[in-house]
């Protein structure tokens, strides 16, 4: 019998309480001796291991989930219980299945562990990779045996991948293919000839490893390259990959095959003994890669099958797992996921500094020539360049002055060079120099100041700075938000992460990259406005992310603090205080209040007061929009923006006094009038005469156009619809024009909600002369303009809906579910009644979450309760909804009393309470 491979030390439990070889062989080979059948041999032998391999992993669950921080015990003990199931399977196909007496030379027979299972790191799903090694071509016995061994390891429900090669053969393999090359560096003898093993590691070290480190080390790194293209290459992505994401385990895997193959060190440990790293990054190595393979491991155990992908909807149960609670405001899943962040952001910096340092040990000479042909920009005389990179002569030097800590990114912007890891360590190490003292030094201001303002593209260094704990030490109140996640599916990065990517689009406005996407905003740039002043509300803006507290109200009182610390002068800092505390303003007037409503543009004006704060409030918020992720920024989202920035403005530089409905309906009848130029003069008169002031001002006039068309001669029993793509707003508009009756709103989102419409905004009107005009803007569920082609299916749901052959709740019933990954995401339901915000309409707003039936059930509710409802804005943010409805009461009167608004709210969530039951069932 073979001892198992893995040391019986940093066990999760004692080895013989997992796997006793000895005594399972013993066990295996009396019940085959007293079984009549020897047929049944191979199935007694996995029935009794089946048996062990069960128990075990029941007790490593039940050790792991007492102890859910034991990461490296966990892998190991996985890995001991693995060596221990492989060699008696082993043992029992050599000698019991197929004995040889007198096995010759070319019968001699290795099993090597390579891979994961090599380095003695398994989660409890891991796959099992062997190595079957002969000294020559496999015998009939040698294949005899390791089909009998895969058959029972696969009877164990245990997934092995094999192979069978000499010697010869693996150096011939490796020299040709690098992912075999990487899982022979981790081989590790299990059982059978130690000998040829030894044979293996010898011709490995002195053939194939030794002097193609310079090779291998590219390849690794062209294969991390892609693998971080493939994960979407960024840290910061919310349901991250814990082996193949950025800053996860196989970047740290990374690191460890390469320090081996250059130094042939048998653990990690001994990259320090190689110099390449410190004492103090080894632990960090140690730390991240233990808290990595902790959230694996219990990945694993909640899905029961080998899962590495952190989905929003695990992530709840893993932070559970590892002992995180809620507090000070934010949910334990929200603090798990700061630390799972802060891991992988320290990995990118071990990452940066380990390959700089093997750079300078294996640069190519070809490259350092290239450089010399280079124009190379002179640095400051503290610094100098090597490789390509800013780097110290003299670290006391660069200490003496502790404005160096900052001055060196200044540099790196100025000179275009990348910032050598020998500066990263020291600033790293040196932290604690960025002080009150420094904090408040106008050289430290101007230089901070500078690096946004002056070099075209700041997030290169606020990202640096932030990565190496720079911007979190000059600006404490930065600190908390690093790495901090917001646990919604509308936010794509962290806080910290979605400010940087904010100033970044704010850059590209600057360098007139983004006109053709972004005219307004570029125009504002254009014209000028306070950069300083825009530059440090979008770096502070979410500040007072993470606590109990509105972020607006703290973030604001957090940018009085820090505004005059950055050099700002009185005024600024009032200016930034502002826009801090309304960063969300115009982002909520136009996407959840009737920009068609003047009463919302005169509340708005008198809110922003100047043209100066409309034009720095604009930027911020479109940069602010833009930087919470891919496609969150869109056509319907610019036009709102544009639509109330002209009118506020207009309302600005003309007064406000001239912002009222009469002026608004004389105009878009005018307007009207030139867009029906066939018209004749009595149906003109009829169409212009037959529509309260709400209709002038709500709609535009290709709309009132169409649907003036649509009213022409419409019988009592007919129902018009106009399906027409509206680019302009990224959706499809649906008109329809039907004699009016209670409930004809709620209909129409029940029937749109059936064909997977998805309602953007609504503007539903009721005519002088009783008909019902309705307009939705409706998007399939990617968020793109409904399809043209699904447009008949749309009209015949509408109409069966409409006669009542179709009853939405039912039909909605099966298709009304909340998706399985965004169950865990907690949205409270707000309610609120506002009848300052209309002039005729009381605004009831509903913040909840989102399923396709809300908009039916909400208005389904209403019209059961004699509300009428004029518009509804919809303003969706990922799993979360707010619909505004501008209503009135059965006789068109708004909603004062307290009694009626209290009724009203209970019956709207008790639908909120009912749909979501249906939702989850």
């Amino acid at each position: 019998m073979h001892r198992a491979a893995v040391s019986a030390h940093d066990l999760l439990m004692p080895g013989v309480e997992i796997i006793d070889p000895r005594a399972l062989y013993a066990a295996i080979t009396d019940a085959i001796a007293a079984e009549p059948d020897p047929r049944n041999g191979r199935a007694i032998a996995v029935r009794e291991m089946a048996r062990v391999k069960n128990a075990a992993n029941a007790l490593l669950a039940e050790a792991f989930k007492e102890r859910p921080l034991e990461a490296r015990a966990l892998t190991r003990t996985q890995s001991y219980l693995t060596d221990g199931l492989v060699t008696v399977a082993f043992d029992l196909a050599r000698n019991h299945f197929h004995p040889l007496p007198n096995p010759t030379e070319s019968e001699r027979l290795s099993v090597l562990a390579v891979g994961g299972y090599g380095r003695a790191e398994m989660a409890p799903h891991s796959d099992v990779d062997l190595l079957f090694l002969t000294p020559w071509k496999v015998t009939p016995w040698a294949e005899s045996v390791i089909e009998t061994m895969l058959y029972m390891l696969w009877d164990l429900k245990l997934k092995v991948g094999h192979s069978s090669r000499t010697v010869r053969d693996c150096i011939r393999l490796g020299r040709e293919d690098i992912t075999i090359r990487t899982a022979l560096l981790e081989s590790r003898f299990i059982a059978g000839e130690q000998r040829l093993a030894r044979e293996l590691d010898d011709a490995l070290w002195n053939e194939l490893f030794r002097n193609s480190g310079p090779e291998f080390i590219e390849a690794k790194l062209k294969e991390r390259a892609e693998r971080h293209r493939r994960q979407g290459g960024q840290r910061y992505v919310l349901e991250p990959n814990v082996k193949e994401g950025k800053g996860g385990l196989r970047d740290l895997q990374t690191l460890y095959w390469i320090g081996k193959y250059l130094n042939r060190v048998s653990d990690p440990a001994g990259l320090v003994t190689a110099g390449l790293f410190t004492q103090e990054e080894f632990d960090t190595f140690n730390r991240a890669e233990n808290f990595l393979w902790a959230v694996r491991g219990h990945l694993h155990y909640i899905c029961k099958r080998p899962m590495d992908q952190l989905t929003f909807d695990l992530q709840v149960e893993v932070a559970s797992r590892m002992g995180y609670h809620d507090s000070g405001g934010r949910r334990a899943v929200e603090v798990f996921m700061q630390d799972y962040f802060r891991h992988a952001t320290r990995v990118g910096e071990l990452t940066r500094v380990f390959l700089t340092q093997l750079e300078a040990r294996h640069a190519k000479p070809e490259a350092a020539l290239i450089g010399m042909f280079r124009r190379k920009k002179k640095v400051l005389p503290i610094f100098r360049v090597v490789q390509g990179r800013i780097d110290i002569a003299d670290t006391r030097k660069f200490l003496a002055d502790k404005l160096n800590l900052l001055r060196v990114f200044e540099e790196a912007l100025r000179t275009g060079y990348l910032i050598h890891p020998n500066i990263m360590r020291i600033i790293a190490a040196n932290l604690h120099l960025i002080d009150d003292d420094m904090r408040d030094d106008p050289e430290a201001q101007r230089i901070f100041l500078d690096l946004m303002l002056k070099h075209g593209n700041p997030e290169r260094a606020l990202r640096r700075m932030n990565e190496l704990g720079v911007l979190g030490a000059f600006i404490p109140e930065f600190e908390p938000i690093v790495a901090m996640m917001q646990f919604n599916v509308y936010h794509h990065f962290t806080v910290d992460e979605h400010i940087i990517q904010c100033i970044s689009t704010l850059a590209q406005i600057e360098r007139g990259e983004l006109v053709e996407e972004l005219p307004l905003t570029s125009g504002i740039l254009k014209e000028g406005v306070s950069r300083r002043v825009i530059y440090v509300a979008l770096l502070l803006h979410d500040i007072g992310k993470g606590r109990p507290e509105d972020h607006s109200i703290l973030g604001a009182q957090i940018a009085r603090r820090v505004a005059p610390r950055l050099g700002l002068n009185e005024e600024e800092c009032e200016t930034v205080e502002w826009l801090v505390r309304y960063h969300l303003l115009m982002s909520d007037m136009a996407q959840k209040r009737d920009i068609g409503d003047p009463r919302t543009v005169r509340d708005f004006a008198k809110a922003v007061k100047t043209r100066k704060r409309l034009d720095l409030l604009t930027v911020l918020t479109v940069c602010d929009i833009r930087g919470v992720g891919p496609g969150t920024w869109n056509n319907w989202k610019a036009q709102l923006i544009r639509q109330l920035y002209q009118q506020t403005a207009e309302a600005l530089d003309g007064g406000l006094e001239n912002v009222n409905r009469e002026r608004r309906e004389n105009e878009a009848k005018r307007m009207l009038r030139e867009a029906l130029p066939d018209w004749d003069a009595r149906d003109l008169r009829t169409e212009l005469g037959r529509h309260y002031a709400p209709y002038w001002q709500g709609l535009m006039t290709d709309t009132q156009a169409t649907f003036a068309r649509m009213l022409r001669d419409l019988p009592d029993n007919e129902i018009r619809i106009d399906l027409h793509p509206d680019p302009a707003r990224d959706a499809t508009r649906a008109c329809f024009a039907l004699a009016d009756h209670p409930g004809i709103f709620s209909r129409l989102a029940g029937a749109l909600a059936l064909v997977g419409a998805n309602v953007v905004d609504a503007r539903t009107y009721t005519s002088k002369d009783g008909y019902a005009t309705a307009v939705f803007w409706v998007q399939d569920s990617d968020g793109h303009p409904y399809e043209v082609t699904r447009l008949p299916r749309l009209s015949q749901m509408i109409d069966k809906t409409l006669k009542g052959q179709v009853l939405p709740r039912a039909a909605l019933a099966d298709r009304d579910k909340v998706k399985k990954r965004e169950r865990e995401f907690r949205f409270p339901t707000h309610i609120t009644f506002d009848n300052e915000g209309s002039e005729i309409y009381t605004i009831i707003e509903v913040d909840t979450r989102d399923r396709p039936g809300l908009l039916y059930d909400l208005t389904r509710t209403l019209a059961a309760n004699n509300i009428y409802i004029a518009s509804a804005v919809i303003a969706t943010f990922g799993a979360q909804v707010v619909d505004a409805f501008y209503v009135k009461d059965m006789f068109g009167l708004k909603l004062h009393q307290k009694n009626r608004q209290d009724a009203l709210e209970k019956k709207l969530r008790q639908a909120i309470v009912e749909g979501a039951e249906r939702a989850q069932a």
